[in-house]
Protein backbone atom coordinates (compact mmCIF):
# COMPACT_ATOMS: atom_id res chain seq x y z
CA UNK A 1 0.00 0.00 0.00
CA UNK A 2 1.49 3.32 -1.10
CA UNK A 3 -0.08 6.71 -0.49
CA UNK A 4 2.16 9.13 -2.42
CA UNK A 5 -0.24 12.10 -2.19
CA UNK A 6 -2.12 12.99 0.98
CA UNK A 7 -5.82 13.51 0.15
CA UNK A 8 -9.19 12.90 1.75
CA UNK A 9 -10.23 10.61 -1.11
CA UNK A 10 -10.01 7.48 1.06
CA UNK A 11 -12.76 8.82 3.32
CA UNK A 12 -14.91 9.57 0.27
CA UNK A 13 -14.53 6.00 -0.97
CA UNK A 14 -15.29 4.69 2.52
CA UNK A 15 -18.73 6.34 2.74
CA UNK A 16 -19.73 5.93 -0.92
CA UNK A 17 -22.31 3.16 -0.54
CA UNK A 18 -24.16 1.22 -3.22
CA UNK A 19 -27.82 0.40 -2.58
CA UNK A 20 -28.57 -3.33 -2.86
CA UNK A 21 -31.24 -5.79 -1.79
CA UNK A 22 -31.32 -6.24 2.00
CA UNK A 23 -30.70 -9.65 3.52
CA UNK A 24 -32.89 -9.59 6.61
CA UNK A 25 -34.02 -5.98 7.00
CA UNK A 26 -35.73 -3.08 5.21
CA UNK A 27 -32.86 -1.62 3.17
CA UNK A 28 -29.42 -2.80 2.12
CA UNK A 29 -26.12 -1.19 1.11
CA UNK A 30 -22.58 -2.31 0.35
CA UNK A 31 -19.29 -0.53 0.97
CA UNK A 32 -15.57 -1.32 0.93
CA UNK A 33 -13.13 -1.09 3.80
CA UNK A 34 -9.94 0.84 3.20
CA UNK A 35 -6.45 -0.53 2.87
CA UNK A 36 -4.39 -0.37 6.06
CA UNK A 37 -1.21 -2.08 7.30
CA UNK A 38 -2.86 -4.11 10.07
CA UNK A 39 -4.40 -7.61 10.15
CA UNK A 40 -7.96 -6.20 10.34
CA UNK A 41 -9.91 -3.27 8.91
CA UNK A 42 -10.09 0.11 10.62
CA UNK A 43 -13.07 0.28 12.99
CA UNK A 44 -13.93 3.81 11.89
CA UNK A 45 -14.82 2.38 8.48
CA UNK A 46 -17.70 0.45 10.00
CA UNK A 47 -18.87 3.36 12.15
CA UNK A 48 -18.86 5.82 9.25
CA UNK A 49 -20.38 3.37 6.78
CA UNK A 50 -23.14 2.40 9.22
CA UNK A 51 -23.83 6.09 9.87
CA UNK A 52 -24.00 6.77 6.12
CA UNK A 53 -26.30 3.79 5.57
CA UNK A 54 -28.65 4.88 8.36
CA UNK A 55 -28.70 8.51 7.22
CA UNK A 56 -29.66 7.45 3.70
CA UNK A 57 -32.89 5.97 5.09
CA UNK A 58 -34.10 9.15 6.84
CA UNK A 59 -35.67 11.70 4.50
CA UNK A 60 -37.86 13.87 6.74
CA UNK A 61 -35.21 16.37 7.81
CA UNK A 62 -34.17 14.77 11.10
CA UNK A 63 -30.43 14.75 11.81
CA UNK A 64 -28.31 12.06 13.47
CA UNK A 65 -27.79 12.88 17.13
CA UNK A 66 -26.42 9.64 18.61
CA UNK A 67 -24.90 6.34 17.57
CA UNK A 68 -24.00 3.21 19.52
CA UNK A 69 -21.85 0.46 18.02
CA UNK A 70 -20.54 -3.01 18.83
CA UNK A 71 -17.67 -4.56 16.89
CA UNK A 72 -18.36 -8.31 16.92
CA UNK A 73 -15.78 -9.78 14.51
CA UNK A 74 -12.68 -8.61 12.65
CA UNK A 75 -13.44 -7.35 9.14
CA UNK A 76 -11.26 -8.04 6.11
CA UNK A 77 -9.19 -5.22 4.66
CA UNK A 78 -10.09 -3.73 1.26
CA UNK A 79 -13.16 -5.96 1.04
CA UNK A 80 -16.89 -5.57 0.60
CA UNK A 81 -19.16 -5.28 3.61
CA UNK A 82 -22.96 -5.59 3.41
CA UNK A 83 -25.07 -3.30 5.61
CA UNK A 84 -28.68 -4.06 6.45
CA UNK A 85 -30.73 -1.17 7.86
CA UNK A 86 -33.89 -1.89 9.84
CA UNK A 87 -36.41 0.90 10.33
CA UNK A 88 -37.19 0.55 14.03
CA UNK A 89 -39.28 3.70 14.47
CA UNK A 90 -40.25 6.90 12.70
CA UNK A 91 -41.87 9.33 15.10
CA UNK A 92 -42.65 13.03 14.96
CA UNK A 93 -39.52 14.06 16.89
CA UNK A 94 -37.28 11.01 16.75
CA UNK A 95 -36.42 8.14 14.41
CA UNK A 96 -34.37 5.02 15.13
CA UNK A 97 -32.45 2.65 12.87
CA UNK A 98 -30.56 -0.56 13.56
CA UNK A 99 -27.64 -1.37 11.28
CA UNK A 100 -25.98 -4.77 10.91
CA UNK A 101 -22.81 -5.31 8.91
CA UNK A 102 -22.19 -8.71 7.32
CA UNK A 103 -19.00 -10.16 5.93
CA UNK A 104 -18.27 -13.78 5.09
CA UNK A 105 -21.93 -14.56 5.94
CA UNK A 106 -21.46 -13.51 9.56
CA UNK A 107 -22.53 -10.43 11.50
CA UNK A 108 -19.41 -8.36 12.14
CA UNK A 109 -20.94 -5.15 13.49
CA UNK A 110 -24.22 -3.96 15.06
CA UNK A 111 -25.16 -0.32 15.53
CA UNK A 112 -28.17 1.70 16.65
CA UNK A 113 -28.57 5.19 15.24
CA UNK A 114 -31.02 7.83 16.48
CA UNK A 115 -32.24 10.92 14.62
CA UNK A 116 -33.92 14.02 16.03
CA UNK A 117 -35.99 16.85 14.57
CA UNK A 118 -34.78 19.35 17.15
CA UNK A 119 -36.58 21.29 19.84
CA UNK A 120 -36.34 24.18 22.29
CA UNK A 121 -34.05 24.14 25.31
CA UNK A 122 -31.20 26.00 26.88
CA UNK A 123 -27.66 25.57 25.55
CA UNK A 124 -24.76 24.06 27.47
CA UNK A 125 -21.28 23.14 26.29
CA UNK A 126 -18.08 21.72 27.68
CA UNK A 127 -15.16 24.12 28.00
CA UNK A 128 -12.44 23.82 25.39
CA UNK A 129 -9.01 22.96 26.87
CA UNK A 130 -6.87 26.00 27.56
CA UNK A 131 -3.40 26.82 26.23
CA UNK A 132 -3.41 24.34 23.34
CA UNK A 133 -0.79 25.30 20.73
CA UNK A 134 -2.05 26.30 17.29
CA UNK A 135 -1.99 23.45 14.74
CA UNK A 136 0.37 25.36 12.43
CA UNK A 137 2.99 25.34 15.20
CA UNK A 138 2.94 21.54 15.48
CA UNK A 139 4.67 18.97 13.23
CA UNK A 140 2.62 16.82 10.90
CA UNK A 141 2.81 13.06 11.33
CA UNK A 142 4.90 12.93 8.16
CA UNK A 143 7.37 15.49 9.54
CA UNK A 144 7.64 13.65 12.83
CA UNK A 145 8.15 10.24 11.24
CA UNK A 146 10.61 11.52 8.61
CA UNK A 147 13.27 11.70 11.34
CA UNK A 148 12.73 8.08 12.42
CA UNK A 149 14.26 5.20 10.49
CA UNK A 150 12.81 1.70 10.25
CA UNK A 151 14.17 -0.32 13.17
CA UNK A 152 14.01 -3.85 14.56
CA UNK A 153 13.25 -2.30 17.95
CA UNK A 154 9.61 -1.70 17.00
CA UNK A 155 6.97 -2.84 14.51
CA UNK A 156 7.00 0.23 12.25
CA UNK A 157 7.42 -0.65 8.58
CA UNK A 158 7.66 1.43 5.45
CA UNK A 159 3.97 0.73 4.83
CA UNK A 160 2.79 1.71 8.32
CA UNK A 161 5.01 4.80 8.28
CA UNK A 162 3.41 5.90 5.01
CA UNK A 163 -0.08 5.13 6.35
CA UNK A 164 0.45 7.19 9.52
CA UNK A 165 1.91 10.00 7.43
CA UNK A 166 -0.58 10.32 4.59
CA UNK A 167 -2.98 7.37 4.37
CA UNK A 168 -5.80 8.28 6.75
CA UNK A 169 -7.50 11.18 4.87
CA UNK A 170 -6.92 13.56 7.80
CA UNK A 171 -3.91 15.54 8.99
CA UNK A 172 -3.44 14.82 12.72
CA UNK A 173 -1.20 16.92 14.96
CA UNK A 174 -0.69 15.80 18.54
CA UNK A 175 -0.45 17.73 21.79
CA UNK A 176 1.82 17.07 23.66
CA UNK A 177 3.25 14.72 20.99
CA UNK A 178 2.46 11.55 19.04
CA UNK A 179 2.77 8.02 20.41
CA UNK A 180 3.68 6.21 17.20
CA UNK A 181 7.12 5.03 18.38
CA UNK A 182 7.57 6.55 21.83
CA UNK A 183 5.37 8.30 24.37
CA UNK A 184 6.22 11.83 23.28
CA UNK A 185 5.29 14.37 25.93
CA UNK A 186 4.92 12.02 28.88
CA UNK A 187 2.40 9.55 30.27
CA UNK A 188 -0.47 11.89 31.02
CA UNK A 189 -4.01 10.48 30.67
CA UNK A 190 -4.86 13.57 28.62
CA UNK A 191 -3.98 14.61 25.09
CA UNK A 192 -5.39 16.71 22.27
CA UNK A 193 -5.21 16.32 18.51
CA UNK A 194 -5.85 18.90 15.83
CA UNK A 195 -7.51 17.17 12.86
CA UNK A 196 -8.25 18.47 9.37
CA UNK A 197 -8.84 16.70 6.02
CA UNK A 198 -5.82 16.83 3.74
CA UNK A 199 -8.01 18.65 1.21
CA UNK A 200 -11.63 19.76 0.93
CA UNK A 201 -14.15 16.99 1.52
CA UNK A 202 -15.70 15.82 -1.73
CA UNK A 203 -19.43 15.35 -2.39
CA UNK A 204 -20.72 11.86 -1.55
CA UNK A 205 -23.50 10.30 -3.58
CA UNK A 206 -26.62 9.74 -1.49
CA UNK A 207 -25.57 12.12 1.32
CA UNK A 208 -26.08 15.84 1.73
CA UNK A 209 -22.96 17.82 2.62
CA UNK A 210 -24.26 18.10 6.20
CA UNK A 211 -24.70 14.32 6.43
CA UNK A 212 -21.26 13.76 4.91
CA UNK A 213 -19.76 16.03 7.57
CA UNK A 214 -21.33 13.95 10.36
CA UNK A 215 -19.99 10.79 8.70
CA UNK A 216 -16.54 12.42 8.62
CA UNK A 217 -16.67 12.99 12.38
CA UNK A 218 -17.69 9.35 12.89
CA UNK A 219 -14.88 8.21 10.59
CA UNK A 220 -11.96 10.16 12.06
CA UNK A 221 -12.85 9.77 15.75
CA UNK A 222 -11.76 6.13 16.00
CA UNK A 223 -8.15 6.57 14.86
CA UNK A 224 -6.93 8.02 18.14
CA UNK A 225 -9.64 7.56 20.80
CA UNK A 226 -7.65 4.83 22.59
CA UNK A 227 -4.42 6.84 22.48
CA UNK A 228 -4.85 8.55 25.88
CA UNK A 229 -5.19 5.10 27.45
CA UNK A 230 -2.11 3.82 25.60
CA UNK A 231 -0.25 7.00 26.57
CA UNK A 232 -1.09 6.65 30.27
CA UNK A 233 -0.10 2.96 30.25
CA UNK A 234 3.12 3.63 28.35
CA UNK A 235 2.35 1.72 25.14
CA UNK A 236 3.28 3.33 21.80
CA UNK A 237 1.54 2.01 18.69
CA UNK A 238 4.69 0.35 17.33
CA UNK A 239 5.50 -1.52 20.54
CA UNK A 240 6.25 -5.17 19.85
CA UNK A 241 3.51 -7.45 21.16
CA UNK A 242 0.85 -4.73 21.41
CA UNK A 243 -2.57 -5.75 20.09
CA UNK A 244 -5.57 -3.43 20.16
CA UNK A 245 -9.14 -3.71 18.91
CA UNK A 246 -12.31 -1.63 19.16
CA UNK A 247 -14.99 -3.32 21.27
CA UNK A 248 -17.82 -0.81 21.53
CA UNK A 249 -18.31 2.81 20.64
CA UNK A 250 -20.78 5.58 21.44
CA UNK A 251 -21.02 9.01 19.86
CA UNK A 252 -23.30 12.00 20.43
CA UNK A 253 -23.61 14.80 17.89
CA UNK A 254 -24.56 17.88 19.89
CA UNK A 255 -24.48 20.45 17.09
CA UNK A 256 -24.41 20.31 13.31
CA UNK A 257 -21.14 21.69 11.93
CA UNK A 258 -21.65 24.89 9.96
CA UNK A 259 -20.97 24.56 6.21
CA UNK A 260 -17.23 24.41 5.62
CA UNK A 261 -16.37 23.67 9.26
CA UNK A 262 -15.21 20.12 8.50
CA UNK A 263 -12.76 21.40 5.89
CA UNK A 264 -10.83 23.25 8.60
CA UNK A 265 -9.17 22.39 11.87
CA UNK A 266 -11.05 20.75 14.74
CA UNK A 267 -9.62 20.14 18.20
CA UNK A 268 -10.17 16.60 19.47
CA UNK A 269 -9.62 16.71 23.25
CA UNK A 270 -9.18 13.26 24.77
CA UNK A 271 -8.70 11.57 28.13
CA UNK A 272 -8.25 8.07 29.51
CA UNK A 273 -11.22 7.10 31.68
CA UNK A 274 -10.19 3.64 32.91
CA UNK A 275 -8.06 0.61 32.05
CA UNK A 276 -7.90 -2.88 33.56
CA UNK A 277 -8.06 -6.57 32.64
CA UNK A 278 -7.02 -6.00 29.03
CA UNK A 279 -9.55 -3.24 28.30
CA UNK A 280 -9.43 0.54 28.31
CA UNK A 281 -11.95 3.35 27.88
CA UNK A 282 -11.19 6.65 26.17
CA UNK A 283 -13.33 9.78 26.00
CA UNK A 284 -13.04 12.49 23.36
CA UNK A 285 -14.71 15.81 22.53
CA UNK A 286 -14.61 17.67 19.21
CA UNK A 287 -14.39 21.48 19.29
CA UNK A 288 -14.22 24.08 16.56
CA UNK A 289 -11.34 26.61 16.81
CA UNK A 290 -13.91 29.03 18.27
CA UNK A 291 -14.63 26.59 21.11
CA UNK A 292 -17.98 25.23 19.89
CA UNK A 293 -18.48 21.70 21.21
CA UNK A 294 -19.68 19.59 18.26
CA UNK A 295 -19.59 15.95 19.43
CA UNK A 296 -18.57 13.57 22.22
CA UNK A 297 -17.11 10.07 21.80
CA UNK A 298 -16.62 7.21 24.28
CA UNK A 299 -14.99 3.96 23.26
CA UNK A 300 -13.85 0.79 24.99
CA UNK A 301 -11.08 -1.19 23.36
CA UNK A 302 -9.02 -4.29 23.93
CA UNK A 303 -5.44 -3.53 24.90
CA UNK A 304 -3.21 -6.59 25.03
CA UNK A 305 0.51 -6.05 25.57
CA UNK A 306 3.40 -8.34 26.41
CA UNK A 307 5.03 -5.66 28.54
CA UNK A 308 3.56 -3.52 31.30
CA UNK A 309 4.42 -0.30 29.52
CA UNK A 310 7.60 1.67 29.11
CA UNK A 311 8.96 3.01 32.33
CA UNK A 312 7.02 0.68 34.65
Amino acid sequence: MTQSVATSAMFTRCVSLAEVEPRRADLGFTAHTQECPWPKAYGGDMVAQAAAAAMRTVSDGKSMHSMHSYFLRPVDIDAEVHYDVEVIRDGRRFSTRQVRAYQNDKVAYIGTVSFAAGGRSGSLSSAVPANVPAPESLPTSAQYLADHAISDENTMTTVSKDYWSAGRSFDMRHVPGPIYLDIEGGRSPHQAIWVRPFDRLRPVDGLSDAQRDLAALAYVCDYTILEPVLRALGHPWAEKGLVTASLDHAMWFHRMPEPGTMDGWLLYAQEAVAADRGRGVGLGKFFTPEGIHLATVVQEGMIDAETTGAGQ
